[in-house]
């Protein structure tokens, strides 16, 4: 099959295109020379979707409507109109699914989540999914009429402008939403945050429940504030209380791939290397010499965090 109209759930944040609507496009423009972004707003950054491959642009201004029931009927309408995508690929995220899982009732198809790659040959168009924690890929080709729905987990392409122009932008409507436009959003709150964010840093320090303590967790977010990266957690201490859900790496939460990874007092549990191992540099730090995480370390220091994190701190802050 032909990819000839591939659309992309587009999100912005804080005035710019999210990190993973950037690797969409980019993935999206190398399957087909007419990528279309799909935004709820005014469009205002169709110039940064167009350098990432985005040809034009679906501005749905949903006011203060749900995103994901607005947008969807708005989606449906712009099929019904004619314009018929083979492919529609979206975030793996909370809104990209929500959307997602609106317009696959609207239009009665099959969607495919979780995946990490996609290719259009002979067969189909096949995207891959892990299992199992990622020890095991799974292809899956899409049967029938299109569009195809799929999404996709962030960090799964790498981001890399095309130098395109700024895209055109078409504004959409959204038509009555009937009962399901009576829920409106009254307020958004964002939790305040200083330095890289975690799933776009370039070095992630990350702390398990080998700290011993929550009080223990401010030698992580030291070590990650001196080496101007962000810090992390497994989902043990997360579950803990000690640190917000929104550190968490791992399944359940946050796809990293830094370039240095350092995991202190991480056993190392499928869940949470599912979240990291594509990291490009690994560093652990356990003082169980058998720890899964030793697995897929590049380097492993055997022993106690709470002796080799202040020395770490301690040789940093030296330099300067």
């Amino acid at each position: 099959m032909t990819l000839n109209n591939i659309w992309v759930f587009a999100q912005v944040a804080n005035g710019a295109p999210t990190s993973a609507t950037l690797e969409l496009l980019t993935k999206a423009r190398s399957l087909s020379s007419n990528v279309t972004a799909i935004i709820g707003g005014d469009g205002a950054s169709a110039a940064a979707l167009g350098e990432y491959g985005a040809t034009k642009v679906y501005a749905i201004n949903h006011g203060a409507s749900l995103p994901g029931v607005a947008i969807a009927a708005a989606l449906k309408s712009v099929i019904d109109g004619g314009d018929t995508p083979d492919l529609i690929m979206f975030p793996q995220n909370y809104e990209g699914r929500d959307v997602m899982s609106r317009l696959s009732v609207k239009l009665d198809k099959t969607v495919i989540t979780n995946n990490v790659d996609i290719t259009d040959g002979g067969d189909g168009v096949t995207v891959v999914t892990p299992i199992f924690g990622g020890n095991t890929l799974v292809s899956t080709t899409f049967t029938g009429a299109g569009p195809f729905l799929a999404a996709f987990r962030p960090k799964s392409f790498v981001a890399e402008s095309a130098g395109g122009a700024a895209a055109a932008v078409t504004a959409v409507s959204v038509p009555d939403l009937g009962a399901a436009g009576a829920a409106q959003v009254t307020a958004v709150h964002v939790e305040e945050t200083t330095g890289p964010k975690l799933d776009e840093a370039d070095i992630v320090v990350s702390g398990g429940r080998g700290l011993g303590e929550a009080a223990s967790y401010a030698m992580v977010e030291d070590l990650a504030k001196l080496l101007k990266g962000a810090p992390g957690a497994s989902r043990a201490i997360v579950d803990a209380g000690w640190v917000p859900y929104s550190y968490q790496v791992g399944q359940t939460g946050k796809v990293v791939k830094p370039t240095i990874y350092l995991a202190a007092g991480i056993s190392g549990a499928t869940q949470h290397m599912v979240g990291m191992k594509g990291s490009k540099n690994i560093i652990a730090i356990n003082k169980d010499k058998e720890a899964p995480i030793f697995g897929v370390a590049d380097l492993g220091i055997v022993g106690d965090v709470h002796k080799v994190l202040p020395k770490l701190i301690e040789a940093l802050k030296a330099r300067g």
